[in-house]
């Protein structure tokens, strides 16, 4: 049965509408932009498809574009054009709080930014938000990249560009790749390490964030910072 034929409250579009898009299944989501489904079935179908061939919706999203082309039901130009711009409207929007002078004051708008910036990267990234003495933004930088499992942290170029932002604090954060956002022992000795650093020059570390899939730790809410 095509959708048009489903009744109209069961119909993803009018659904998202109606009731919101937290009301639609992944498949449902994926449907609108989907836009019709294939022969004997429908954009829902399709959608329930590309998923159980990814394993989930961060599955399917993170694929880069060569590879999305290649999956059944996304070979369309047009398809891809709008499930790919979707996904980086998104990505701007939650981003929009890097702008310079934006006001960082507690983790919650730290740790959305470092989500949208760090979640699908599929080695470790590590970041760092330098910030004024009124914890606003002054900048922003990927610096250290690794491997799946971790990435070397330089506390001398952390120094270095603190100083040329002339920044009077940070906040650091980088990623799990395996999606658990839970911090290592690792994770604490390169943040005491930044600490001890930073302290020399008068730039206070005000939190180190982890993040994971759909999750994220704070050190400052753990009083180790």
């Amino acid at each position: 049965m095509a959708i048009c034929d489903w009744p109209k409250e069961e119909r993803p579009r009018e659904k998202l509408l109606e009731r919101g898009a937290a009301s639609l299944s992944d498949a449902e989501l994926l449907a609108i932009f989907l836009r019709s489904g294939s022969r004997g079935r429908t954009a829902v179908d399709v959608g329930r498809d590309l998923l159980k061939r990814t394993g989930s919706l961060r599955g399917l999203l993170d694929l880069p574009p060569a590879r999305l082309a290649q999956l059944p039901g996304m070979r369309s130009v047009n398809r891809r054009a709008l499930v790919l711009g979707a996904l980086e409207l998104g990505k701007r929007y939650l981003a929009t709080e890097l702008k310079r002078g934006f006001s960082l004051d507690n983790p919650e708008p730290a740790a959305r930014l470092l989500t949208a910036e760090l979640r699908g990267e599929p080695r470790e990234v590590f970041a760092v938000l330098f910030l004024d003495n009124k914890h606003r933004v002054i900048g922003f930088e990927k610096m250290f990249y690794g491997t799946v499992d971790g990435a070397a942290v330089y506390p001398r170029e952390v120094v270095r560009r603190a100083l040329e932002f002339n920044a009077a604090s940070v906040i650091v954060g980088h990623n799990h790749p395996s999606g658990v956002a839970e911090p290592s022992q690792a994770d604490r000795d390169v943040t005491d390490r930044l600490r001890r650093a930073l302290e020399l020059v008068d730039v206070r570390v005000l939190d180190h964030l982890v993040i994971g899939d759909g999750h994220w730790e704070s050190f400052s809410r753990r009083g180790w910072v």
